[in-house]
């Protein structure tokens, strides 16, 4: 039961739900709420600095390990506050070295996150929803409808139990660690969850935090137009457009929010896309869908349509899913469309695809989360965090 004689420290705690035993998370709040906090609990403001980079910066898992913060202090936090991760559910690894893990929040509900390891970076690809408010045809997210936002804490708790399995905390300056990119290219759109992925990116990218440059992250959104401006300007991330078509009669099929954003609206705001250039540009990601999309029409459509943006395109044969209408353009056919690219001057290479094996590939995530009644939400909590408990001791 919790401890009614604690502190109500509430409204300083990161949003999200309580663990089971009533302690609220922390992991979420940024530098000057740690800060505030500290404060309420009669500290001095610097506590707040600390127990950001202990957080973020060096991975406590414990406020036992937070050595330069005094015993009694640690103590209070451990009352009232949890430094939790989401509990790994499912982790999967591909024949090709892809790893996927199923994350599953206080409440029960679940999200995917994917590593996909090459030479020179690591990639995690991290969600911002359960489930997806679009329903984009060829998407597998898209079949599972929304079920709600993650919050800010459960979007770094994507990353932090990432760099927990691979064991790279702290290594906020080392550039051989494996995790070197990110991606909000998972469960979701973020620019549906705007509030929340600024603040966990912003975290992310703070050199005592995280410490992952912005020029390392990539928001993936499938066209928000009155949310592109602003994710320019109050994040400078790189951005990727879901784009799919050259044409509105073939993406308004396929992307139904086409209807509500059409292509002229979507490539202003990408022409007009704040710190977009030649050096730094847009990057559009295309799914090769066979006999929908996939034309030297199709390819010479998209030529014409993006002659005023900075950008590249990323070609992505179609990752098949259960119960998939669609099929992948075969090889000659992407090439040919490749070609009508290059030879306009556009950068455009194939994507190889990566963990299809456990449907962790572009267009294949998908949990069994759903929208629950309270009565159900707090089932499924209880039980979630018996299985941690039971896998602590």
């Amino acid at each position: 039961m919790p401890d009614t004689n604690r502190p109500d420290l509430t409204s300083l705690a990161a949003d999200g739900p309580a663990a089971a035993d009533g302690r609220l998370p922390l992991i979420g709040l940024d530098k000057a709420e740690l800060a505030a906090l500290a404060v309420d609990m009669g500290e001095k403001p610097f506590r707040g600095t600390q127990l950001f980079q202990w957080i973020y910066s060096r991975g406590a898992r414990s406020f036992d390990d937070m050595t330069d913060i005094s015993k009694a202090f640690r103590t209070r936090l451990a009352d009232t506050f949890t430094l939790d991760r989401p509990v790994i559910a499912q982790e999967q690894l591909s024949e090709d070295g892809t790893r996927k893990w199923l994350h599953a929040f206080t409440d029960g509900q679940k999200a995917e996150a994917v590593l996909i390891p090459e030479d020179d970076r690591g990639t995690l690809c991290i969600s911002s929803q359960v489930g997806c408010t679009l329903t984009c045809r060829f998407c597998h997210t898209g079949t599972q409808r929304l079920v709600r936002n993650l919050t800010p804490g459960e979007i770094i708790g994507q990353i932090m139990v990432a760099r927990d399995a691979l064991d790279e905390w702290p290594t906020p300056k080392d550039d051989s660690r494996r995790i070197t990119n990110i991606v909000l290219m998972g469960m979701g759109e973020p620019l549906y969850n705007f509030d929340a992925v600024k603040k966990a990116m912003q975290i992310v990218m703070a050199g005592d935090g995280i410490s992952i440059s912005r020029h390392r992250i990539t928001l993936s959104t499938s066209g928000v137009v009155p949310e592109i401006a602003r994710c320019g300007d109050e994040l400078r991330v790189n951005l990727a457009i879901s784009l799919h078509a050259g044409t509105d009669e073939v993406r308004s099929q396929i992307m139904p929010i086409n209807k509500k954003y059409p292509l002229k609206d979507l490539m202003e705001a990408c022409a007009t896309y704040p710190g977009a250039s030649n050096a730094r540009r847009i990057t559009f990601e295309y799914v090769m869908l066979k006999d929908i999309n996939d034309s030297e029409a199709d390819a010479r459509a998209l030529v014409d349509l993006v002659k005023d943006v900075h950008c590249k395109f990323n070609l992505i044969p179609f990752n098949p899913w259960p119960g998939t209408p669609y099929e992948c353009s075969d090889k000659k056919t992407i090439e040919r469309f490749q070609s009508v690219l290059t030879d306009a001057g556009l950068t455009c290479p194939i994507r190889t695809p990566r963990g299809r094996d456990i449907l962790a590939a572009c267009g294949q995530l998908k949990t069994d989360s759903e929208k629950l009644s309270a009565k159900e939400r707090r089932a499924q909590a209880e039980e979630v965090w018996a299985e941690k408990e039971a896998e602590l001791g």
